[in-house]
């Protein structure tokens, strides 16, 4: 096999996965699809030593990086297939060319699904955001939004007055039951029930939300979970687990970062049911960790 393990992903994960394993002198492969979820957001922020760097130049970078090293190979492509074949695996692309290796760390991340509402989409990853350790100072001081979209969507509107006014929009889906509502009545949180019809402004900044009962609410930036979907068919294709996370499919791993299938390894958004950049790195390095330490064990089996 001309490599020992074939990362598929290059954003946060997959880098960070491929260059423990560089560093261990293993001959790897990364195929990077050069379309990462981060790649509607202006900066990364809360991540050391990175902090308001763009994610594009955070990747350019690593890339940068890893390419120094000699047992590293770096393609820009989309995997489109994967399966197993006997103790290896064989991975293809989009353009029909295949390899071959040992083992696989999946980083192929995932997709956002947005409510429809007119001008979301347009404000996405600026002024209409999905995390506020990620986000939220940027933002603070100003007339914050949540807009429920699925269950925990209460919990998160307790934890925005930390940055600025908050009002809970509750879409006339998720209404806060008892408990919840003397809760964010503490946090000084404002429940709206009639739902946000348009965002309004000129995009991507935020001005005011539409109400549907015609009131315009202003508004400087509103915080929205979507729900996510695997943005490729890898992870199935090659036969790893799923579980129900809170906002879609994650697929199951160990502490050890392996997945269901034996020499299947995976990090990232798409392995963890919480989304930050430091934690899709930090998943990154132990999957290359215990990736490497998988391929020494099976060799003195």
């Amino acid at each position: 096999m001309s490599f020992e393990v074939i990362v598929i992903g290059g954003n946060f994960a997959g880098l960070s996965a491929a260059m423990q394993l560089a560093r261990a002198r293993r001959r790897v492969l990364l195929v990077d699809a050069g379309a990462p979820r981060n790649r509607f957001s202006e900066a990364s922020h809360g991540f050391l030593g990175q902090d308001g760097q763009t994610p594009a130049a955070i990747m350019r970078e690593g890339k940068r990086q890893l390419s120094l090293y000699p047992t590293i190979t770096i393609r820009e492509g989309k995997v489109v297939r994967a399966h197993s074949d006997g103790d290896a695996f064989i991975v293809g692309t989009e353009d029909g060319g295949e390899e071959r290796a040992a083992r696989i760390v999946l980083a192929t991340g995932v997709s956002d699904t947005l409510p429809e509402i007119p001008g979301l989409k347009e404000r996405w990853g600026h002024s209409a955001l999905h995390c506020p350790y990620c986000h939220g100072f940027e933002v603070s001081g100003g007339k914050l939004g949540v807009l429920a979209n699925h269950p925990h969507s209460a919990h998160s509107a307790m934890m925005i007055p930390d940055w600025g006014a908050t009002t809970f929009f509750t879409q006339a889906l998720f209404e806060p039951d008892e408990e919840q509502l003397v809760k964010l009545t503490a946090r000084g949180v404002r429940i709206e029930l009639s739902p946000i019809v348009e965002l309004l402004g000129d995009d991507p900044k935020l001005e005011a939300v539409r109400l549907a009962d015609g009131r315009v609410v202003p508004l400087d930036a509103v915080f929205v979970a979507p729900k996510i979907s695997m943005a490729s068919p890898v992870a199935e294709q090659l036969g790893c687990a799923f579980d129900d996370g809170p906002f879609g499919p994650v697929i199951r791993t160990g502490e050890n970062k392996e997945t269901t299938i034996k020499g299947v390894f995976a990090a990232g958004d798409a392995a963890s049911a919480m989304h930050n950049a430091t934690l899709a790195s930090a998943s990154g390095v132990l999957a290359g960790v215990h990736c490497h330490q998988s391929l020494v064990m099976q060799s003195v089996a």
